[in-house]
């Protein structure tokens, strides 16, 4: 009789598979998710004038926004594997949605603003889908991109912190169109990393994405604004 029975060697790859696909689904669902504390943020920032205050003091708000956004993430990394990481990735969502109210209320105040935020979450949607669609089909490892990405990444957070001050349109329009690339081939290398297993923490991995699709749809946005707004 033949013994068919996996060997100890096919149950681990068994295992694996299941805990990726496991990680992979739990950070589906907590992004999906994570939307709505942004969409609740982004609606307290613009019904309780925050966003009209943070457009007044733009060098304090970046302020606020740095300071707020990196202690909070280092919050969730620490705390990642309680329920408490969980509980702090939605608090850090929802002030991103604050954060994000001041662009929503600038696009709002054109005529046709509502439907450039519709586009920008088509067009990010596209983006996401298209990068998962691609992180599932390239066989090439990508992660060594993530250096490269990284020290883009810098460079765009040091010149739009720059314009602040200077407001040139072409630099605000250089950093979104190369923020808007660098952020989707983050997207990329980040869910990659996820169905590979090369991430089996979901709340690290969904804090991670969620940063690459805000950042895309930030900049779209902003994108948008510049080339089709109606005053």
């Amino acid at each position: 009789m033949n013994d068919t029975r996996m060997s100890p060697l096919a149950r681990s790859g068994v295992a694996t598979t299941a805990s990726q696909n496991r990680v992979l689904r739990n950070t589906y669902w907590l992004l999906a998710l994570s939307l709505v504390p942004t969409v609740l943020g982004a609606a307290v920032g613009l019904y309780s004038g925050l966003a009209q205050i943070m457009g007044q003091s733009p060098g304090l708000t970046a302020i606020l926004f740095l300071a707020g956004a990196f202690g909070l993430m280092f919050a969730i990394q620490r705390n990642r594997d309680s329920a408490v990481g969980v509980g702090l990735l939605l608090l850090f969502t929802f002030f991103m949605g604050i954060m994000l109210s001041r662009l929503i209320g600038f696009v709002l105040g054109m005529g046709n603003g509502a439907s450039l935020i519709m586009m920008a979450f088509g067009g990010t949607t596209v983006v996401f889908a298209s990068m998962a669609t691609l992180a599932g089909t390239v066989k090439r490892d990508l992660s060594g991109l993530q250096k490269w990405l990284f020290v883009g990444a810098v460079v765009i957070i040091l010149a739009a912190l720059a314009n602040i001050f200077l407001q040139l349109p072409a630099l605000m329009l250089t950093v979104s169109v190369l923020a808007i690339g660098i952020f989707s081939a983050f997207m990329l290398v980040d869910l990659q990393r996820v169905i590979n297993g090369g991430e089996t923490n979901y709340v690290s991995a969904t804090l991670a994405i969620y940063l690459d699709v805000y950042n895309v749809f930030a900049n779209l946005l902003v994108l948008l604004g510049f080339i089709g707004g109606d005053d």
